[in-house]
């Protein structure tokens, strides 16, 4: 089972690091694309410095990070793909083999996990906890999407409907899963076990201007996909994190 992992970056030097090493640890190794959008802060030098022989590096100008996965995924080889942002690094050295495990049943064509946000500096501080539970297309409704960077899907299913939206601000990834989950009925496979490790640092809740125009972006993932959400489901999804936070500080 072959596997890719793409990584967009841009002015990064300070977590890439970890990232890469993350990969690198893994027990079954994978196809790795880091895709730079022209740092200028030392990300490339610590890429170099930590990156695998084999690992793909591309470095130019793009529109932003949604841009730089479709550049990673035209170079994609692996089966299966995935997506771990310079931010993030996997949580076990066995992540990509659980991954792997779960595609061995052929009726699975994407899968997920769970996912701690984990302090900016003190790594090791969960601050939220993000428990994915069971696959059910309705909970879309509900407000639920699996963590982006825990998902991973069969690479010629982003051949067959589509890449990243680059018009959807920062709900292109909620746009790809809901298109792929709940319009194209894919069937994911969900794995019970904290995949990801992500610093508490997301750009769509830095702020409320930010949280409004995120709400914005994922009431137009519905509406390009031709889907109608129920009158609560926008309102639901923000309001559902609200739990991450009580479960996770530790």
């Amino acid at each position: 089972m072959s596997i890719t992992v793409i990584t967009p970056v841009w002015n990064n030097a300070d977590t890439i690091a970890d990232c890469i090493q993350s990969i690198n640890r893994q027990t079954l190794k994978c196809q790795h694309i880091i895709v730079d959008g022209g740092s200028t802060d030392g990300t490339l030098d610590v890429i170099e410095q930590h990156r695998a022989e084999d690992a793909i590096l591309i470095s130019e100008s793009d529109q932003g990070m949604y841009d730089a996965i479709n550049k990673g995924l035209k170079l994609a080889t692996g089966e299966i793909v995935g997506v771990l942002n310079s931010d993030d690094f996997y949580a076990t050295d066995t992540a990509l083999t659980k991954v792997a495990q779960a595609f061995q049943n052929a009726t699975v064509d994407a899968c997920y996990g769970d996912l701690h946000y984990v302090d900016k500096v003190d790594t090791g501080k969960v601050v939220r906890n993000w428990k994915s539970g069971d696959y059910k297309r309705e909970n879309f409704f509900m407000g639920w999407m699996p963590p982006h960077p825990t998902f991973f899907l069969r690479r010629r299913l982003y051949e067959k409907y589509g890449e990243y939206r680059l018009d959807m601000g920062t709900a292109a990834d909620y746009e790809l899963m809901l298109r792929m989950l709940f319009k194209h009925k894919v069937n994911a496979a969900y794995i019970p076990q904290v995949m990801v490790h992500m610093r508490n640092d997301g750009m769509s809740n830095a702020s409320l201007k930010n949280r409004i125009r995120a709400n914005r972006n994922d009431r137009l993932a519905w509406r390009v996909n031709e889907i109608t959400p129920r009158p609560w489901t926008l309102i639901a999804k923000p309001l559902g994190k609200l739990g991450q936070w009580f479960s996770g500080a530790r």
